[in-house]
């Protein structure tokens, strides 16, 4: 290219031959982008404010020649196993959780059923008719009608076996005086037995032109004209059936034997210490004093009347247990 006149400093004369080409530098084979210097008289991106500065972008390393995987591959892959191993843990978290809730709904269904179930059975027992009474069984009745005791309590008659008024029972039995107590069982499905234990009577109480049977309470269990045989006349001399005395007399007669008390024809006492007895046959009469110590009085009067005369009269003395004695008249 041909300078214009006057360009070339002075003294300097051209060369008419092309100047020669240097030689190229060796492209390496990194390809690394350098950033271009800035051009004189230009300022570069990173001397402007707000813009940053041009880098060179990243390559991407190739597979290298023995076959393993590039450095940014096999983050990779670790990233997808993490993946799949918390996907797979989550799925045994909720598999777990689906298995507890799934117990504890068979639980509460099962518990809700079991609570059904028993509701049913005793809606069942109290208001069905299928468990109603029935039938009424009296037994351990000799004196007292067993009828008139089941046409007592026949008003319960249809009522289910749960609602049964047993007070209005106990009621309906206490106009029977001879009947000293009583249990009822009942036996599903419609029947209820009544097991009813009778006053026994101890002796006989005169009254009035009669005789009164009573019990060890005082409650008259029957009433005849003429003296009961068997059955040991009790003398109060003017006392009641509450007095001290009549309570001594029915604990001395409750403490002999029956052999010993068949052969009692009566017992009478001024004063809760002075009891005594007459026996059967020739009259021998028994002092036996308090009702304390009753058994070895028993026991004791038993002894001697082995050993003595039954023909003889006279008086057995066991008002001391441990020394007896019988004095003849």
């Amino acid at each position: 290219m041909k300078r214009p006149e006057g360009f070339d400093p002075p003294g300097s004369t051209p060369d008419p031959r092309p100047a020669a080409r240097k030689p190229r530098a060796p492209v390496q084979d990194s390809r690394v982008t350098l950033t271009p210097a800035a051009k004189p008289g230009r300022p570069s991106r990173a001397d402007i404010p707000g813009k940053p500065a041009r880098t060179a972008a990243p390559v991407q390393q190739r597979r290298a020649r023995d076959g393993q995987p590039r450095p940014d591959a096999a983050a990779r892959s670790a990233l997808r196993a993490a993946a799949r191993e918390r996907r797979r843990v989550e799925r045994a978290e909720v598999r777990r959780f689906t298995r507890r809730a799934r117990n504890r709904r068979v639980t509460i269904v099962v518990a809700a059923g079991l609570v059904l179930t028993l509701v049913g059975l005793v809606l069942t027992a109290v208001y069905s008719p299928i468990l109603a009474l029935r039938h009424v069984t009296v037994d351990g009745t000799s004196r007292v009608d067993a009828t008139e005791l089941t046409k007592a309590v026949s008003g319960q008659l249809g009522t289910p076996l749960a609602l049964i008024d047993y007070d209005s029972i106990t009621e309906q039995l206490g106009a029977f005086p001879l009947i000293r107590s009583y249990i009822t069982e009942l036996v599903p499905p419609d029947t209820l037995l009544i097991h009813v234990t009778e006053r026994q009577p101890v002796g006989s109480i005169p009254v009035g032109a009669g005789y009164a049977l009573v019990d060890p309470a005082g409650v008259t269990v029957q009433e005849s004209v003429e003296r009961i045989p068997g059955v040991p006349l009790i003398e109060l001399g003017g006392a009641g059936t509450d007095s001290p005395s009549f309570r001594s007399m029915v604990d001395v007669l409750l403490a002999l034997p029956p052999e010993l008390l068949a052969q009692v024809d009566s017992i009478s006492a001024h004063t809760q210490d002075d009891v005594t007895l007459v026996l059967t046959g020739v009259g021998q009469r028994v002092r036996w004093g308090a009702a304390e110590e009753s058994d070895r009085k028993a026991r004791l009067l038993a002894a001697l009347i082995g050993q003595t005369d039954p023909a003889a009269a006279g008086i057995f003395d066991v008002s001391a247990p441990s020394n007896g004695v019988f004095r003849p008249s």
